[in-house]
């Protein structure tokens, strides 16, 4: 438990008395039809999106939150208009070139999951630079979801699996087998998961690792997304009772 201190504003709730989340992954969405209510295009809500997360990962940090998993373009999002497309290609390239201080400073360890190979080669560089720069870092663990599908990471999963030889004896295909293949190898399946802007889905985002989470669904959209929506969530994640299948004690 983290003893940050403090009250939710809007419920009262003090935080240091709740179980924080070890994990917690979100699907940021909602950025583009902020934007358009303002008049703006929707490259401006992408553009406060990311400054949003950035302000989150440390929230998240603060609370004792370990590992925080964002969604940031998925598999399906190459169908987007080309224009909004690269938007999110810089703002991406542009988060991976400038963080590398920041992530210091802070001891923020930076892992991309999803299938990099079709990005563009600076991009690709720039990530390989920033995950191996914060890899012996110790503080919360920020994982950035890029072209990612989870029925694409579970079928790379089973192919890196098969190129090892894994598959032959089927005694051998378990649970942990597979755990240890998928992009999120060695970190823990997330507590809570957090959806912004009214969605109540989860749009082929971690469909392996989720089959246990707490779901949080906001109306806010994404660059609405503050803190204390955090910490609202996490309130929400307290009245949960996990029982993975079993009954209560």
């Amino acid at each position: 438990m983290n003893f940050f201190t403090g009250k939710n504003k809007d419920s009262g709730t003090n935080i240091s008395e709740l179980r924080i989340p070890a994990h917690v992954a979100i699907i940021m969405d909602g950025n583009g039809r902020w934007a358009k209510k303002r008049g703006m295009p929707r490259t401006f809500g992408h553009t406060q999106g990311a400054r949003v997360a950035e302000t989150i990962l440390e929230d998240a940090s603060d609370l004792g939150i370990r590992y925080l998993t964002l969604y940031a373009f998925s598999t399906e999002n190459w169908s987007r208009p080309e224009a909004e497309v690269n938007a999110l290609m810089n703002l991406l390239r542009k988060y991976m070139q400038s963080s590398l201080e920041k992530c210091a400073r802070n001891n923020v360890r930076v892992r991309v999951i999803g299938e990099r190979s079709v990005l563009a080669k600076d991009l690709q560089e720039s990530i390989e630079v920033l995950e191996r720069a914060t890899a012996s870092n110790t503080g919360i663990g920020f994982q950035i979801a890029i072209n990612y599908g989870g029925r694409d990471e579970i079928v790379r999963a089973i192919k890196r699996a098969s190129g090892e030889g894994l598959l032959t004896d089927p005694a051998a295909i378990t649970e942990d087998m597979i755990n240890g293949h998928l992009d999120t190898a060695g970190i823990p399946d997330p507590d809570l998961l957090i959806r912004t802007c009214g969605e109540q889905r989860i749009s082929n985002f971690l469909l392996w690792q989720l089959a246990y989470s707490e779901f949080y669904f906001t109306d806010k959209a994404w660059p609405e997304f503050d803190k204390a929506e955090l910490e609202k969530a996490i309130e929400a994640y307290n009245h949960r009772e996990r029982r993975y299948g079993g009954l209560k004690a």
